[in-house]
């Protein structure tokens, strides 16, 4: 739990681990913060996020200025995709996850990072849930692949293959690239809503950059502290929907239980390889090492 946000730990959740969001009782200093986040993040994101994102960030109105109120929020996301978005005391296990995506409820977390962390993030904040991963709920595409997958947790604690599932999740929804005309964008929300990571994605020379394909993904180790050593990249959100929700999953389970994982820099011999990265560095230790990338 977050224990710098009081309204937070005040709180005792519901059943489905979701709290209110009690907007009125944000500080000044905290609206400032999301407003200095939101400023660079339009900077750096200028001719590098899809234009979904920007989209959507149009439709609920999210440069307003200040953190948003769940509540205005979610009237226009209601009626634009039947989504809502509900606060949480912090991360929620994987049924309860599961069970609010298959719901159409987006899980955000209430507090906000520090001001003088603005970098540092241990777990997901408001900043990263809602601008980075919302506004591709107003597309109708996206939010039903998001509903979709949400509906496929339960087979795959059956099959007990939730890791399997996650690196999906990863490799799509929080970290994926998508083909444009006018050439690779992000639409991850862990890469839109980090400053670093939005050049890097994209400009760096040390990650690969692969084209998705499904059971390559969910054979794939991530990186979870640092920079992605591999991008996956679609050519559509429709192709990313025809590829996940059309499937049959048990077959796929079956197949995947006897095949080794691939490393996070791994470059195999089906890839579609758009760039083959140098992986310097992670080679030279990553952000726990200060390695510098170009």
């Amino acid at each position: 739990m977050p224990v710098q946000d009081p309204v937070v730990a005040e709180q005792t959740p519901a059943a489905d681990h979701t709290i209110d969001q009690c907007w009125d009782r944000y500080t000044s200093e905290e609206h400032g913060v999301w407003d200095t986040l939101y400023k660079r993040q339009m900077k750096v994101l200028q001719g590098r996020a899809a234009p979904e994102h920007f989209k959507g960030l149009e439709l609920l109105n999210l440069n307003d200025g200040g953190i948003p109120d769940f509540r205005r929020m979610n009237e226009k996301l209601e009626k634009l995709t039947g989504w809502t978005v509900v606060a949480v005391h912090g991360l929620i296990p994987n049924d309860v996850f599961f069970d609010h995506l298959a719901n159409r409820r987006f899980v955000a977390g209430r507090f906000i990072r520090d001001a003088d962390k603005l970098d540092y993030l241990p777990e997901p904040d408001i900043f990263h849930d809602v601008f980075g991963h919302v506004p591709l709920l107003t597309q109708p595409v996206f939010a039903d692949y998001m509903q979709a997958y949400g509906e496929g947790g339960a087979k795959a604690a059956r099959h007990d293959m939730i890791e399997n599932l996650t690196r999906l999740y990863w490799y799509t929804v929080e970290f994926g690239l998508i083909n444009t005309p006018e050439g690779q964008r992000i639409y991850g929300a862990g890469i839109v809503s980090s400053q670093s990571e939005s050049v890097f994605a994209l400009e760096g020379r040390s990650p690969n950059r692969v084209h998705f394909d499904l059971e390559r993904v969910m054979r794939t180790d991530y990186r979870y502290d640092d920079f992605q050593q591999t991008y996956f990249v679609i050519n559509s959100y429709e192709e990313l929907m025809e590829a996940t929700a059309g499937q049959d999953f048990d077959p796929i389970y079956s197949r995947l239980k006897g095949l080794p994982d691939f490393k996070a820099s791994d470059i195999v011999e089906s890839d579609h390889v758009y760039t083959r990265g140098t992986q310097e560095y992670a080679k030279a230790g990553g952000l726990a090492k200060g390695a510098k990338w170009v």
